[in-house]
């Protein structure tokens, strides 16, 4: 399992924008559209990676736990599908609805939206605040397949129950770590 950390993009970064097709819904969906009142969570994920495989009832469980509260959630997989087929948007919409996502998983075909978050790794993590500035980046927590951690989302959970409050998200912030965006060659 070769191992990948975030980038790491500034704190107070604006979210970047971006119109991308919900392989769920089948409608194209933009930033403004999917950002929450208090708290945006953006995860930059895809169906193969056993980082994100590792940590996928979590992701299922933050949509669940924040779903009455104002804040947005989206997952995004930036994968070149020609060497991983699995990470395909049909196949993105059979994950989703098996493992019931609660919030839109888009397919950025360009790579773009990637490019635009500086996002390096499946899972990667950005949560921008009310103002749509970045506010954390980096690790759902502490876990990694085959460590003996559980996976409790402590971090992303910590940056957005701040944001809630009304509170600032601490800067000591720790990179996520998990397989490599499948980038397309030129």
């Amino acid at each position: 399992m070769a191992k990948t950390e975030s980038n790491m993009l500034p704190l107070g970064t604006p979210a970047p924008d971006f119109k991308l097709p919900d392989t769920i819904s089948g409608k194209t969906l933009r930033f403004a559209e999917i950002a929450g009142e208090k708290a945006t969570l953006v995860m930059f994920i895809c169906n193969h990676c056993p980082f994100v495989k590792h940590v996928l009832d979590e992701l299922v469980r933050l949509g669940q736990d924040y779903a009455d509260k104002p804040v947005g959630m989206v997952a995004i997989s930036s994968n070149d599908v020609t060497g991983y087929p699995q990470d395909r948007p049909e196949r993105m919409k059979e994950l989703a609805e098996q493992r019931g996502f609660s919030f839109p998983y888009l397919y950025d075909q360009s790579q773009n939206t990637a490019r635009a978050y500086d996002a390096a790794c499946t899972p990667d993590f950005y949560i921008f605040d009310a103002e749509r500035k970045l506010a954390y980046r980096g690790q759902l927590d502490d876990s990694r397949p085959g460590k003996g951690v559980p996976v409790s989302g402590s971090d992303v959970r910590a940056a957005l129950e701040a944001l809630l409050a009304g509170n600032p998200v601490p800067s000591r912030q720790k990179p996520s770590i998990g397989c490599n965006i499948k980038w397309r060659s030129s």
